[in-house]
């Protein structure tokens, strides 16, 4: 990603690393503490790997922040290069909606296939097809975001992002039912306007239609990160100011938690502060140590997953990769004590990965949607 200073514009490698260290975590490694825990049996890394799934229901844990962070950095990519479509020409606008457009269908496309498709397989069960999917989503996000960017100034996506997230709030918290599970009113729209079926035949999919709106929010406060990321300030106080506001998201996301839940699956406003205010944290902690400090092999080490993060997570659904582990380093893995298989069998899974990762960028091989 691009930032201007002094009249050029640099890369921050800091920006592909984090969305790099963000799916590091859905393609192995959140086994990693589990594993650890059956070598060392230090509690430490108990509380560790309890962080490494979903929260049941309210609260948050630091796995329910992946999906979110992601959303948000594609929205900080979008903030860096701001663009206003009503000073473009026609052709150069119409464009611009193609490109959008096929964005979106694309991701939802792959999504479909992440989802494996057909539900049970041929013959096609149409209505066993889960058209939500995390792709999606962050499609979905994406493509509300750079509508209110593309045409509204910043006091106008500001009143945007606040109308949203107003209005969600109401609708949700107004709501005869409120945040129940199955009585929401996200349960409601899901059960009469999404077709096929959902995550887990659950009352509502945690990627439905009505949470879109609220996902949208994540973007739009990345876009306000990237826009803030291309003044021509120093990287130490864009990365104090990131930091401030993160804490300042935080504390509100967590204060208001008695009225409106922090909840995933609902994808609460309260939600939406909390994991703005970690993802704004975390940019600002990658900013410092990657571009800042200059721990660059550091950086690149993740940017390797960053710059192909569509390409390995799709890989992750459409390969079996315990199956190649198993048939590279199947018999070493066996050789070791019992308590150490699981780590090394986590650490070959991560190996084979990045060295495909490293090939493909060796090779200039950058799969982008």
């Amino acid at each position: 990603m691009e930032r201007a200073s002094n009249g050029q514009r640099e890369r921050l490698l800091a920006i592909d690393a984090l969305r790099g260290f963000d799916m590091f975590w859905i393609l192995g490694g959140e086994q990693l503490f589990a594993a650890l825990l059956l070598l060392t049996g230090w509690q430490g890394f108990a509380l560790a790997a309890a962080q490494m799934s979903h929260a049941q229901w309210h609260g948050f844990t630091w796995y329910d922040l992946i999906f979110p962070l992601f959303i948000f950095l594609s929205g900080v990519t979008l903030g860096l290069r701001p663009l206003s479509l009503p000073a473009l020409p026609a052709v150069a606008r119409r464009q611009r909606y193609r490109k959008a457009i096929k964005r979106l269908l694309l991701l939802c496309l792959l999504g479909m296939i992440y989802n494996h498709g057909w539900g049970t397989g041929m013959p096609a069960a149409p209505d066993e097809i889960r058209y939500a999917s995390v792709l999606g989503r962050i499609g979905m996000a994406w493509f509300i975001a750079a509508m209110i960017v593309w045409h509204l100034p910043l006091k106008g996506q500001l009143w945007a992002g606040a109308g949203i997230a107003l209005a969600y709030a109401l609708l949700q918290g107004l709501w005869p039912e409120g945040y129940s599970a199955a009585g929401s009113v996200n349960a409601w729209v899901d059960q009469r306007f999404l077709s096929g079926g959902t995550y887990q035949n659950a009352p509502l999919d945690p990627e439905g239609l009505l949470s879109h709106l609220s996902a949208a929010i994540n973007a739009l406060v990345g876009v306000w990160a990237g826009r803030w990321l291309s003044q021509p300030y120093s990287l130490w106080r864009r990365s104090a100011a990131l930091c401030g506001a993160g804490l300042l998201m935080l504390a509100l996301g967590w204060t208001l938690d008695g009225w409106i839940p922090v909840n995933k699956i609902l994808w609460t406003v309260t939600f939406v502060l909390v994991s703005c205010g970690w993802s704004a944290l975390l940019l600002a902690l990658f900013l410092v140590l990657v571009d800042g400090l200059a721990w660059h092999r550091f950086g690149g080490l993740f940017a390797l997953i960053g710059v192909n993060a569509i390409a390995i997570y799709l890989a992750s659904a459409l390969f079996s990769w315990d199956y190649l582990v198993s048939s590279l380093a199947g018999g070493l893995i066996a050789a070791l004590p019992g308590s150490a298989q699981m780590v090394a069998s986590v650490c070959a899974l991560l190996a084979l990965q990045w060295a495909l990762l490293w090939f493909m960028a060796r090779r200039q091989i950058f799969i982008k949607v």
